[in-house]
């Protein structure tokens, strides 16, 4: 579980890096939208559910 967990999560933030050139004007919605899946994760986590 966990290793499907950080090859999603490494997919995401390399899909997230702004350097392909159809994303240029996405902006920081990417990043954030990953940062807010981190955090959730994070969370569930320390709460033992994941």
């Amino acid at each position: 579980m966990y290793t499907i967990l950080l090859i999603i999560l490494v997919l995401l933030l390399i899909g997230a890096l702004p350097t392909w050139p159809y994303s240029t004007g996405w902006g920081y919605y990417p990043s954030g939208g990953l940062g807010l899946i981190l955090v959730i994760v994070l969370v569930l986590v320390l709460m033992g559910r994941v």
